[in-house]
């Protein structure tokens, strides 16, 4: 099938009709959902939902980068209905883990924006996957490792927020701690990108290694960001409910994510695009950064 050939402004309409067909058909199952069920459960049944509409929409229009904003829009809105299902946790801390959580979804979803050029524009990482599949159907590798595989991971990453707002243990030391973590981490993120941004709009710098500011320090400070804040929701969540404790699945997925498939798929990228990096990798490392 041959891309849409549409403007940038047409394909956000697009990206923002599919999206609110999305939360609706979450929606439904959000109001359908039986008594019984935990919210936990919910947001599960109604995450895949909203999954397999994008999906369904990104096969039609021939586009799996339909999906890209899904990671930072869908856990804001699942953080305010959990606002809503725990009357009794402490209001001090849903303040400060939604607003964190906002902010975070705000930045990345906008970054997201400035990247990508519109429904003829996919993601190179999903172009590879397309080449190199073999026999297995596009439609697979599509809903399973593009789209199902992150929401998984994300939802894994939303379990610490659930006692996070739900908890009733009042503010402390550990949330200070957890603030500070979740904010430097988005800090860090847009510091990054920024530094990126412009680093890759210079044309003297095609082909270049960006390796000042903060990328001197770890070749994926974007990615050290992104890992930093979940790990900050979770501290978030053991402050509230201690015996949540095994909700660390999240981060660590998130560690997974990134390590196993992430920094190794960008740096063979990189090693066929720059000169030079296979010295950079053994100089600067992938991810916790160097002190000196």
């Amino acid at each position: 099938m041959r891309r849409p050939s549409v403007s940038r402004a047409w394909s956000m309409v697009v990206v923002l009709g599919a999206y609110l067909l999305a939360f609706a058909a979450a929606w439904v199952v959000v109001a359908m959902a039986p008594p019984s069920w935990h919210p936990l459960l919910i947001v599960f049944v109604a995450d895949i939902v909203a999954t397999i509409l994008i999906f369904g929409m990104s096969m039609v229009l021939d586009n799996a980068s339909l999906y890209d904003p899904y990671w930072s829009v869908a856990p804001p809105v699942v953080a305010a209905w959990w606002v809503a299902e725990a009357p009794n946790g402490d209001g001090a801390r849903q303040a400060v883990v939604l607003a964190l959580i906002a902010v975070w979804a705000v930045r990345l979803t906008g970054n997201w924006a400035y990247g990508w050029k519109g429904l003829h524009h996919v993601d190179w990482r999903y172009e590879h996957l397309r080449a190199t599949r073999g026999r297995v159907p596009w439609w697979l590798v599509n809903l399973g490792g593009i789209q199902l595989m992150p929401t998984l991971v994300v939802f894994l990453g939303l379990l610490p927020v659930w006692p996070a707002l739900a908890g009733s243990r009042p503010f402390g030391w550990l949330d200070v701690v957890a603030t500070a973590v979740t904010a430097g981490a988005i800090a860090l993120e847009a510091v990054a990108d920024r530094q990126m941004h412009r680093f890759a709009a210079a044309a003297e710098n095609r082909g270049r290694i960006l390796a000042t500011g903060v990328w001197r320090r770890t070749r994926h400070p974007n990615y050290l960001g992104e890992i930093a804040f979940w790990w900050g929701l979770w501290m978030f969540g053991l402050a509230a409910a201690p015996a949540w404790w095994w909700t660390v699945l999240g981060p660590v997925a998130m560690v997974v994510l990134f390590k196993a498939a992430s920094i190794p798929l960008m740096d063979r990228r990189s090693l066929d695009r720059r000169g030079g990096y296979a010295d950079h990798m053994r100089e600067v490392p992938a991810l916790l950064p160097r002190l000196r």
